[in-house]
C-alpha cells in the first residue's frame, strides 16, 4: 500500500519542479504500482503529449512514449515531462509503435501495461479503475469502452461505424465487445506473453481481440470517459480508417470461414470472389492493377 507523500517529498519518476508545471502525484491505493507501465504511441502530438504524460505520472512512475517518427517536438516535450521516449526512425504506424513499446516493457520486467492514445482523448484518471480487474486476477486484458459511459458525447457517425466494426470481431472471436477500436487498454502478464501476432496500422486493436480470443485470454470492459475536443483530431480520415479496419476484418473472416467444412467454405469463396470483382471495378482505371489481390479473391 502506498502512502501519500508530503508536498516536500519527491516521488520516483515524477517530473522535476521546472518541467511543465507538474501536479503533485496522487497515488491510488493499489499495491505494486511499480509494476505498472503506461505506453503512449504518439505521432506529431507536441501540443498535448506533455499534458498526457504529466497526468499519467500521477498514477504510475513509468510512462513510455513511443515517438513514431514525429516531425515536431513530440519526443523532446515528452522527455521533459518525465517520460521515457522510444524513437522510431520513421513513421511506421500505430501497430509497429505499440509492438516496439511492448517489447521494451517486457524487457524491463513490467507485468501490467496500460495503453493510452497520445492525442489527449483519454483521461489518465481512469487508470486506477482500469487496472483493478487485471491486478485482482479476474481479467487478462481490460478494454476501456467509450460506449459504456453515459456521459460521453460521441458523434453519431462514429457510433454507426463502431457498430459495424464491432460485429466482425464478434463473429471472429465469439466475444462481445462494445468498443473494439478503443486504444485505452490494460494488459496483464498472460496477455503480454501472448503478443505473438502480426498487425499493421490501426488494425492492432481488433487484431488483438481476435488473437487473444483464440488464446482464451480473459477480456473485460469498463466504462471510460473520452473527449473529441483535441487539437489534432484523428490522424486519418475516420471514413478511411473505418474502411481499412473493415477490409482487414473482412479478409480475416473470409480466411476463417474458408477452412471450415462445406457449405460455409463455398460461402466464403463466393464472398472472396465478390471482393475480387470489387477490386476489379474499383481499380481497373488505374495503372497499378492489383492482380495478386484479385487472384486471391477468385
Amino acid at each position: 500500500m502506498r502512502r501519500h507523500r508530503s508536498r516536500g517529498e519527491e516521488s520516483p519518476g515524477s517530473p522535476r519542479s521546472g518541467d511543465l508545471h507538474p501536479e503533485e502525484p496522487v497515488y491510488s491505493p493499489i499495491p505494486d504500482l511499480q509494476q505498472v507501465a503506461v505506453l503512449i504511441p504518439a505521432y506529431n502530438e507536441a501540443l498535448v503529449i506533455g499534458s498526457v504524460v504529466l497526468q499519467a505520472l500521477r498514477y504510475t512512475p513509468a510512462v513510455i512514449v513511443i515517438d513514431d517518427g514525429s516531425r515536431d517536438n513530440t519526443a523532446r516535450i515528452a522527455q521533459q515531462a518525465g517520460a521515457t521516449v522510444l524513437r522510431m526512425g520513421k513513421n511506421q504506424g500505430k501497430a509497429h509503435a505499440i509492438m516496439a513499446g511492448f517489447a521494451y516493457v517486457r524487457e524491463k520486467g513490467f507485468e501490467i501495461v496500460v495503453m493510452l492514445d497520445g492525442d489527449g482523448q483519454h483521461d489518465p484518471g481512469d487508470i486506477p479503475l482500469a487496472v483493478l480487474p487485471v491486478m485482482n486476477g479476474t481479467a487478462d486484458m481490460v478494454i476501456g469502452s467509450r460506449y459504456l459511459a453515459p456521459g460521453n458525447s460521441i458523434p453519431p457517425y462514429r457510433m454507426a461505424g463502431q457498430w459495424i466494426l464491432n460485429e466482425f470481431p464478434r463473429i471472429l472471436s465469439h466475444v462481445k465487445i462494445s468498443d473494439t477500436q478503443s486504444g485505452f487498454r490494460v494488459l496483464g502478464k498472460r496477455a503480454l506473453d501472448n503478443l505473438d501476432f502480426c498487425s499493421t496500422g490501426y488494425n492492432i486493436e481488433s487484431d488483438m481481440i481476435t488473437h487473444f480470443a483464440r488464446q482464451n485470454i480473459r477480456m473485460h470492459e469498463i466504462p471510460i470517459s473520452v473527449t473529441y475536443d483535441v487539437p489534432n483530431k484523428h490522424k486519418m480520415n475516420p471514413l478511411l480508417h473505418g474502411i481499412g479496419v473493415f477490409q482487414n476484418l473482412f479478409l480475416q473472416l473470409a480466411r476463417q470461414i474458408t477452412i471450415q467444412p462445406r457449405p460455409t467454405g463455398y460461402a466464403a469463396m463466393l464472398l472472396a470472389a465478390l471482393y475480387g470483382m470489387f477490386l476489379l471495378s474499383d481499380r481497373s482505371h488505374t495503372v497499378r492493377f492489383p492482380y495478386h489481390l484479385l487472384t486471391i479473391g477468385m
